[in-house]
């Protein structure tokens, strides 16, 4: 299988250690003294910063961070918060549906980048070059990608960024029109209708199952649309599943989501057994910009339920 086929998932590994610094006290100090001076200084501590229950452990993170580096995937969760970016990596530089023209573009390795850059928080995925290094420049957290669903993902971006509240908001307000639009969707095309998500990647084409981003876990955890069978013995617990071109008949559901690469090869939509499968046929083949489908952070989540709504549920 080869790596590409995730192309967001650059990424660092985080060992994270807090410092302390416990202060005698002056054995010439009144008592009251010492206690108010104590006061003081963790009122301003905790002013300034919080401390963030990652999953490598409690992380001293600032309390209203202003110079986000986002190293892979959350991007747009850090937006979607409106917090500011001044670093991400390549994959969402390059998405159309991100503001991002004033925001640099970094990786791991662009260690100088990021010190000019002078952040006061990296994120990025489990998988890391130069870790030491980063968490010296500044508090670096890390996420295991698919270790949590994806809207507890965003849920926990919130935490991280002091937050959760507005988080929290979010993803109860689109649950539920997410619900509402796959109850419609439905009740349209048939509680049996089946669908399948693809995606060209340079030479090879990729099906994925209920919960690796484009448009995935919309489809099938909140509208409840039906995976055909193929695509449940091939992708459903791995995430995602290789095949060749010819193999797409065998995948394709009533409704196949198309994210396209259009710099990928695309000759197969020419051939007899592309024209040849039902969707193809019946109009039902729903194409998008592949670079806009590959996350699942607000701001894609929001345009892609906008696209199922309007492809499902057209005249």
């Amino acid at each position: 299988m080869k790596k590409l086929l995730i192309p967001f998932m650059l990424v660092l590994v985080l060992l994270i250690s807090a410092c302390g610094n416990n202060k005698e006290t002056n054995t010439e100090v009144k008592e009251p003294e010492a206690t108010e001076v104590a006061a003081e200084v963790e009122v301003e501590t905790s002013s300034d910063t919080i401390i963030y229950q990652s999953e490598n452990g409690p992380i001293e993170v600032p309390a209203n961070p202003e110079r986000v580096i986002v190293l892979a995937t959350f991007a747009g969760n850090v937006l979607a918060l409106d917090v500011n970016l001044v670093g991400v990596d390549p994959w969402s530089k390059m998405n159309p549906r991100y503001d991002l023209v004033d925001v640099e573009e970094v990786t791991d390795e662009s260690l100088e980048k990021i010190i000019e850059l002078d952040p006061d928080l990296i994120i990025g995925l489990s998988y890391a070059n130069n870790v030491d290094k980063l968490n010296e420049i500044a508090p670096t957290v890390t996420f295991t990608y698919g270790a949590l669903g994806y809207l507890e993902q965003h849920l926990e971006i919130g935490k991280l960024l002091n937050k959760e509240a507005e988080a929290q908001a979010w993803i109860d307000d689109f649950k539920s029109r997410a619900n509402a639009a796959g109850e419609e969707i439905r009740s349209k095309i048939g509680e049996d209708a089946t669908v399948t998500v693809v995606e060209n990647f340079d030479k090879e084409l990729y099906v994925f199952g209920d919960n690796w981003a484009r448009g995935t876990e919309i489809l099938y955890q909140e509208m409840n649309l039906k995976m055909p069978d193929k695509v449940v013995e091939l992708a459903l617990e791995q995430g995602y599943y290789a095949l060749s071109f010819e193999v797409l008949p065998e995948v394709a559901g009533d409704y196949i989501i198309f994210s396209k690469n259009s710099d990928s090869d695309t000759s197969f939509q020419e051939t007899e057994t592309y024209k040849n499968i039902p969707a193809v046929q019946k109009n039902q083949v729903f194409e998008v910009n592949a670079k806009e489908f590959y996350f699942n952070d607000p701001l894609t989540l929001e345009f892609q339920l906008e696209f199922f709504i309007n492809h499902f549920l057209k005249n």
